[in-house]
């Protein structure tokens, strides 16, 4: 059974601010204390929102728990230690945000978990990297292998969530209501474009058109007129190598946050009204556009609409394999019908991000937020190291 919690208390949402010190080097001050590393920025398309809710999770890490270690990867990838005291000083606009050269990260900080030094460590992993190569199981596998504890989903739950036609296609075996929806791939849509747009013609007008792997808006498109569908489907192929073209849905945008435990929890519904010129919640008008969109928190929702909408979340929580954290985004119809529209197992945590705001609003402080999800990333770490690793009887 899933936890829902029905009520929240409305309040500013706040940042705490914490007193970190500078770190470039890999010593650690204080032994006690365990040492959580945020990995953000990353190769994807949301290099720079990665930056953002690095900026946040730093800013709500407990420091008399917590010793942080901060991992920037650069848009050439490579993994370079950066400065606390900077990246809380770093600005809100995407478009200004960098990671900062540093001394460059070697592979021994992640392989070498036993080394006498137990400054020489990592504790846990926070990825915070949103997109590809970071929150579709591409770190996961690597935290695995090196057996070291991370937050959120594990590599097959973080693989399902960010591919939109396998998540999709799972929750409707599941039963799960989604949008009418066609993929697309590469080499048979260069092999006949005009068949395989003609295919399309079921989902009628308007549709979207999505990379499969991708987050934030990135590369999706509303298109109305059949005469630039080709454009579209070509624009979100500079982003990835499978396009998801989807029937526009109508209906309110409702979001609602997943937190992971036995038995998870679900906060308390958002909603999103978009204002924007795009006509839907696209990057300029999440990051971009101060007026772009407005979150309506808590959502005007009635307790039965309320109870669904949570379920749901919760069952796709747990369809999609999913640990930890995630925001579940349902479409809410005129006739009352839900139905998902994604899955984000690594939710923004910028000022804007729906994640933390709903947390806020069901109760749950930034700073416990982020140290619940730190306890259950270690609780699942002990949970797996106590699974047998061998067939042999043991004496």
């Amino acid at each position: 059974m899933l936890t829902a919690i029905q009520r929240g208390r409305p309040a500013a949402h706040r940042w705490p601010s914490c007193n970190i010190r500078p770190r470039t080097a890999l010593r650690m001050t204080d032994t006690a204390k365990l040492r959580v590393a945020l990995l953000f920025g990353g190769q994807s398309a949301e290099h720079e929102i990665s930056i953002l809710s690095a900026r946040n999770v730093l800013a709500a890490l407990d420091p008399q728990r917590f010793e942080p270690l901060l991992i920037g990867i650069d848009k050439r990838g490579r993994w370079l230690l950066q400065d606390a005291e900077r990246l809380l000083a770093s600005a809100r606009d995407p478009r200004l945000v960098r990671i900062e050269e540093g001394e460059p990260v070697t592979r021994d900080l992640l392989v070498s978990r036993a080394a006498a030094d137990p400054a020489a460590r990592i504790d846990v992993i926070f990825p915070i990297l949103h997109g590809t190569m970071g929150e579709d199981g591409t770190v996961q596998g690597l935290f695995e292998l090196a057996g070291i504890p991370y937050v959120g989903a594990g590599v097959l739950g973080s693989a399902i969530g960010m591919d939109k036609d396998v998540s999709k296609r799972l929750l409707r075996e599941a039963g799960i209501p989604v949008a009418d929806f066609r993929t697309l791939h590469r080499a048979r849509f260069e092999a006949d474009p005009a068949g395989a747009l003609a295919a399309l013609a079921s989902l009628g007008l308007p549709v979207f058109t999505k990379p499969a792997n991708a987050g934030s808006s990135i590369g999706v498109r509303r298109v109305t007129e059949r005469g630039t569908l080709e454009a579209a489907v070509r624009h979100a192929f500079e982003f990835d190598d499978k396009v998801l073209v989807e029937a526009a849905v109508t209906g309110r945008e409702i979001e609602l946050a997943v937190l992971g435990g036995s038995p998870p929890a679900v906060s308390i519904a958002g909603e999103i009204v978009v204002r924007h010129r795009d006509g839907f919640y696209s990057y300029d008008a999440k990051y971009l556009d101060d007026s772009g969109a407005r979150l309506e928190l808590p959502a005007q929702l009635s307790p039965a609409e309320l109870a669904r909408a949570q379920a749901l979340a919760g069952r796709t929580f747990e369809v999609l394999e999913c640990e930890g954290m995630a925001r579940v985004d349902l479409f809410l119809q005129a006739d009352g019908a839900l139905l998902v529209n994604e899955i984000n197992t690594i939710p923004g945590f910028t000022a804007i991000s729906m994640y933390p705001k709903l947390w806020e609003l069901s109760g749950i402080a930034p700073r416990a937020l982020v140290t619940r999800l730190i306890d259950l990333a270690l609780k699942r770490a002990r949970d797996r190291a106590a699974l047998r690793r061998s067939a042999a009887a043991t004496s």
